[in-house]
């Protein structure tokens, strides 16, 4: 008897035991996390398929044994587990990249099964588990100890506790990634000599690192909570609220000098002179403070250091949101397969890497998974969009800048690359950095050389560039808006990411994926998505391309009352298209030229800036209507020469 990969099958799983199957999936793991998680995980998935054992288990780096996370067999728990995959269903299973079921003679058939004989094994059933990048990371199976038949059923609820073992293990490995960097800042603010104390926009002190309970005289054990404004003298408390007032406006910056420093006063009455930084950042929407009372010498090795570790604890934390709410890059067509061949080939080098291709076709997922497969995974991606920032800012942003380097310059900061420094520094819409900026960053790509703005001292920096543009970059360096130099040095080795309307192909399984994200998001149910619906997807052109259809999806699930995907009601104007072309194919057969297809695009982007109001961004901006970015919309708006109206 052969092992087989389960058939897909025609016929719709039985609604009801999936509707079970999330049920259990919501309630039994819905507040627990980590091994509670999954143990609460594999006693449900036990139940839902009625098997006598269940399991979730990680792939060692060796990719030759696993370790299971959480186990059940009867009433055994063999949490930590490990075994080696070889001669063993799980060995095909990982090795294929797919879901295998056995559905008798288990222990016949595969030599290698661990211990499972003593527990009756006869069938199995199990499917590797991805991480956001498409890496297998480890598997979820079950065993019984009776022959399990081919069930469509069984396999839909199945993948359902599959991909929630897959999230909380994706979740489980980036958190470890920001806790053991806030355990480094942790450790250099406990460490530091300076005084460093935390407070709210109510001054109420949250944090004081050891130095300062020392200099204040505060014991380990004496409670928080108390007005920082305690600690200095009255003259000084009004310089440091009007600070806290300077820095909470929208338009302040992070951190500034306190001119003349602060009196301070300890518990027992003693004043001392102090020099002080104070920085500003949000936490869920709430003002926080740190202020850091040292000498100058010390204050510049110090807090730079501070500043860096947290702002790469903060890119780590935004790395770990975007995990979250991620899609690995899904699809099998032959496009999208060129894609990634090309991707694997140089991924796990150093080499600057450029990605074209219209926005929304997932350049940033080519970058993570680029970075994730590099020597320099451990260390941050750093991302910026050369099109999101002012002309005036983004040479700061990128390199850095001195103390009074121009107005508003404050307090000394690192730039972005020193931030991604011995990692991996994504520049999306490369296209639109100033020409004035392009020598600066031709230097650092050569040399591995910048200077920060206001400064004659050369940084060394280690970082690996991936760029990205939907731009065509030939074009403008014949019009003199992008360096030659610059064009060759980025285009080593260019990927093209092909649009959504080339991969039809893809178009279903994406569309499925979105459905089922949305739908578990809200707690609703959904039907699979019928033929002419996806008649409907398949026939849009997508200008948006992948993210459109994201978006499309997210608004039909809202609108959607029945449990039957509205397609209508997420795409009116698929279903306008679908009408009409049907109508006038034969029109459509003539073949349009550049001309013909530059004046329909400048009539659609004239229809959407009037219906818009003349706004660009904002949800109910042309760049919303048009599913595009809004800095990509204007970056169209000024290459066809129409006037963009203010707002």
């Amino acid at each position: 008897m052969e092992s087989h990969e389960l058939p897909q099958s025609s016929s719709a799983p039985d609604r009801r035991d999936e509707n079970e199957a999330l049920r259990r999936v919501a309630e039994g793991t819905a507040s627990e996390t980590g091994e509670r998680f999954f143990r609460s995980l594999v006693d449900n998935l036990r139940s839902a398929l009625g098997t006598m054992g269940a399991w979730v288990a990680t792939l060692d780096d060796q990719r030759t044994s696993l370790s299971a996370v959480s186990m059940r067999l009867r009433d055994d728990w063999l949490d930590g587990f490990s075994y080696p995959v070889e001669g063993t269903p799980c060995e095909t299973a990982l090795s294929e990249r797919r879901a295998l079921h056995v559905p008798d003679r288990i222990v016949e058939l595969y030599r290698g099964v661990p211990s499972f004989k003593q527990y009756g094994a006869v069938s199995y059933l199990g499917v590797p588990v991805f991480d956001a990048e498409g890496r297998i990371i480890g598997q979820v199976a079950v065993l019984d100890d009776k022959p399990m038949p081919d069930e469509p059923r069984s396999m839909a609820i199945f993948q359902i506790f599959a991909n929630r073992a897959a999230a909380e293990l994706q979740r489980l490995a980036a958190e470890r990634g920001v806790t053991e960097r806030e355990a480094q800042l942790r450790l250099l603010v406990d460490n530091a000599m300076d005084a460093i104390v935390d407070f709210d926009d109510e001054f109420q002190v949250a944090l004081m690192n050891p130095a300062a309970r020392r200099v204040f005289g505060y014991s380990d054990s004496q409670q928080l909570g108390f007005d920082v404004r305690s600690l200095l003298s009255e003259p000084s408390r009004t310089r440091l609220a009007g600070s806290v007032k300077e820095l909470s406006a929208p338009s302040a910056g992070q951190s500034l000098w306190v001119a003349g420093g602060l009196d301070a006063l300890t518990r027992d009455g003693s004043r001392f002179q102090v020099e002080a930084t104070l920085s500003h950042y949000l936490r869920e929407h709430r003002h926080q403070f740190t202020l850091i009372l040292r000498n100058v010498e010390e204050r510049l090795m110090a807090e730079q250091r501070i500043v860096s570790l947290t702002r790469e604890a903060h890119y780590l934390s935004e790395e770990l949101k975007a995990l979250q709410g991620s899609e690995r890059i899904v699809g099998s067509s032959a496009a999208l397969l060129r894609a990634l061949r090309a991707l694997e080939q140089v991924a796990a080098t150093d080499t600057t890497l450029l990605l074209l291709g219209e926005t929304g076709t997932g350049k940033e997922l080519f970058a993570r998974a680029a970075h994730a497969s590099s020597k320099r995974s451990q260390r941050p991606l750093v991302k910026l969009n050369c099109g999101a920032i002012p002309h005036n800012l983004i040479e700061s942003e990128l390199f850095g800048h001195e103390r009074g380097a121009f107005t508003g310059a404050t307090q000394r900061r690192d730039g972005r690359f020193v931030l991604a420094d011995g990692g991996t520094l994504f520049l999306d819409e490369i296209g639109e950095l100033p020409l004035e900026l392009q020598p600066k960053l031709l230097r650092v790509l050569q040399e591995g050389e910048l200077e920060p703005v206001g400064s004659s001292r050369t940084t060394k920096v280690d970082v690996r560039i991936v760029a990205a543009t939907n731009r065509n970059l030939s074009e403008l360096v014949g019009q003199g808006r992008f360096r030659e130099d610059l064009f060759y040095r980025l285009n080593v080795f260019p990927i093209t990411i092909p649009a959504l309307r080339e991969r039809e192909a893809d178009i279903e399984e994406l569309a499925r994926v979105f459905l089922d994200k949305y739908a578990r998001r809200l707690g609703r149910s959904f039907a699979p998505l019928s033929e002419p619906t996806l008649r409907k997807l398949r026939g849009y052109s997508w200008p948006g391309n992948v993210r459109e259809l994201q978006n499309v999806i997210e608004r039909g699930v809202l609108v959607s009352t029945s449990g039957v995907f509205d397609i209508d009601l997420a795409l009116p104007e698929a279903a306008e298209k679908s009408v009409s072309l049907d109508a006038l194919e034969p029109a459509f057969e003539r073949v349009l030229s550049m001309a013909e297809l530059l004046a329909l695009e400048r009539k659609n982007f004239e229809r959407a800036l009037a219906q818009a109001g003349g706004k660009v961004a904002g949800a109910d901006g042309a760049a919303a209507r048009l599913g595009i970015n809004p800095s990509t919309l204007s970056s169209r708006l000024r290459a066809l020469g129409l006037l963009r109206k203010s707002g």
